[in-house]
């Protein structure tokens, strides 16, 4: 499916569309107009996880939410396993459809790494990069081959549970941990273990340095935020945590990110 489907979806009026990478659909969705942003979801979520971000940037801005291979209402390539390299070719596959020149990327989590293999591999069309509590680096764990074995078999959904569990805070309500634990729930197995492996490639980690405009936005002492790496390898950082919150920040506390968020966009 090519071209743009107006409808009607959880952010308002807004249009859905897909674009396609190795044969598999890549479903994304468009609303407002202006500079092109690019939200990326992490692991095992689907373009819902920026809902809270949408109605805020729409008015100023062409937002685009995204569902990576293997994720939400996207497809996965048959005969290759889900990758960052296939992860940033997705992205840009939309942004060609999309017709933008240039963009400002926003990646969650696992959505991190994927953004920043999308500005090595598409330096030019990359305006800045935003993390949201995102993996900069595998640190002591560069090399390792990550242990997916908890996320196959009869156990497996229980034990992402857990896992998505140890990254509430006493923000996320009861009624927002069962709705992300809902949504990383739908992923299927394959896309959990793939996408776990495809993060702890050693390919995708090198001490290259990129020069645009990032900000970082972290959870509250979040465990993640490695700011000595960040200033070597982001010269152009600005860092930021929202205090009281866990790692889905944008969910939690909408109001501060957004503003964080769109203070950041005005300026680049």
């Amino acid at each position: 499916m090519r071209g743009i489907i107006p409808t009607m979806l959880l952010f308002g009026a807004a249009s859905l569309a897909a674009a396609s990478i190795d044969g598999a659909a890549v479903h994304y969705t468009v609303a407002g107009s202006g500079p092109t942003v690019i939200l990326v979801h992490g692991w095992t979520c689907d373009e819902s996880s920026w809902s809270e971000q949408v109605p805020a940037l729409a008015p100023r801005y062409r937002v685009v939410t995204i569902d990576l291979p293997g994720h939400g209402q996207s497809g996965s390539p048959q005969h290759q396993k889900l990758s960052m390299d296939l992860f940033a070719r997705a992205v840009e596959s939309v942004r060609a459809e999309l017709g933008a020149d240039r963009v400002t990327l926003v990646g969650h989590s696992m959505g991190t790494p994927v953004i920043v293999q999308y500005a090595r591999l598409f330096p030019p069309r990359v305006a800045a990069l935003v993390f949201v509590d995102g993996v900069v680096t595998l640190g002591a764990r560069a090399g390792r081959t990550p242990d997916t074995s908890s996320m196959k078999g009869p156990q497996a959904l229980k034990n992402r549970e857990a896992n998505t569990r140890s990254m509430f805070s006493a923000a996320t309500t009861p009624e927002l941990q069962a709705r992300i634990i809902k949504m990383m729930q739908q992923a299927p197995e394959s896309t959990a273990v793939q996408a776990m492996e495809a993060m702890y490639d050693p390919a995708i980690w090198k001490d290259d340095v990129l020069t645009m405009p990032v900000l970082a936005i972290y959870a509250d002492h979040s465990r993640l935020a490695d700011r000595t790496y960040m200033k070597q390898h982001f010269p152009r950082l600005e860092y930021t945590e929202i205090p009281g919150t866990g790692h889905f920040l944008m969910l939690e506390k909408p109001a501060e990110f957004n503003r964080v968020l769109l203070t950041f966009l005005d300026r680049h």
